[in-house]
């Protein structure tokens, strides 16, 4: 697995569980009217991984030009 993964996930679990505290904490502490407001945490903990992972994605494919696994022995 490329670092890149790795960071990557790290990143992700790391994420994921803070905006998840979040989320517990704003549902937890807040009147019945203003649940609405853990949504948006709630999309943020989804979509910034995810766009972080398309992000390098991409800037690796880049980097190689022809889009194969820098890993991976040419024989």
């Amino acid at each position: 697995m490329p670092l890149w993964k790795k960071l990557w996930l790290l990143f992700a679990v790391i994420w994921i569980v803070v905006a998840g505290l979040n989320v517990l904490t704003i549902l937890a502490f807040s009147d019945e009217a203003e649940h609405g407001k853990a949504v948006l945490p709630a999309i943020y903990a989804v979509a910034v991984p995810a766009a972080l992972y398309f992000a390098l994605w991409l800037w690796s494919f880049l980097r190689n030009k022809s889009g194969s696994d820098p890993n991976q022995e040419k024989s």
